[in-house]
């Protein structure tokens, strides 16, 4: 009769499957690097493996690693329901990308109508001065829609200011190629 190697009580299989490995971690991880002096909390889903992390010595079977004075901690979190703040939010961050999206498109039609007509105002053989008060007309909607784009966050302020510069600067070259405007060859002088 012959004997097995292994005995029912102690076997490789069970012992290495109690053993935390890198390359046997659940499917959704919480990752904590503690610095004395910083706090980084990252949350992400891995699947069977951590990249990086290999190199990582194991200092208990808690699931720790130490590595150039960070501590890492691996927590297996609930694979289930998220929390109904998350949820929240991912709804609000759909309902405002696609606000900010269309503010932004709206912003970009207004400024490429004012861009083609003055394109169509400096080609224009025969152009009369009067053809500009269309195109300010145009550059005040193009106005509008930048500031309430910058108002509501969906542009920063000074990416605002420039664009609008960008359109005042175009104009001010159509008008002074027609010779409309003519700037002050030297600067007004200082009044007290």
């Amino acid at each position: 009769m012959a004997t097995t190697a292994t005995s029912p009580l102690f076997s490789l299989s069970s012992l290495s499957a109690s053993l935390p490995s890198p390359t046997r971690l659940p499917a959704s991880l919480s990752l904590r690097a503690l610095a004395p002096r910083a706090r980084l909390s990252v949350s992400s889903p891995f699947a069977s493996s951590i990249g990086g992390f290999g190199t990582w010595a194991s200092t208990s079977s808690a699931g720790r690693w130490r590595r150039r004075g960070l501590e890492v901690v691996c927590e297996a979190t609930k694979a289930g329901r998220r929390p109904d703040s998350v949820a929240k939010r991912e709804r609000q961050n759909d309902k405002h990308r696609i606000r900010n999206h269309a503010r932004k498109a709206e912003m970009r039609t207004r400024m490429k109508k004012v861009l083609r007509a003055l394109e169509k105002l400096r080609k224009k053989p025969d152009a009369q001065p009067e053809e500009i008060i269309e195109i300010e007309k145009l550059i005040a909607e193009a106005y509008k829609a930048i500031d309430k784009t910058v108002k509501v966050g969906a542009l920063h302020r000074n990416t605002g200011n420039h664009r609008k510069s960008r359109l005042a600067r175009r104009k001010k070259a159509i008008e002074v190629l027609r010779g409309w405007y003519v700037p002050n060859a030297e600067p007004a002088a200082a009044t007290t």
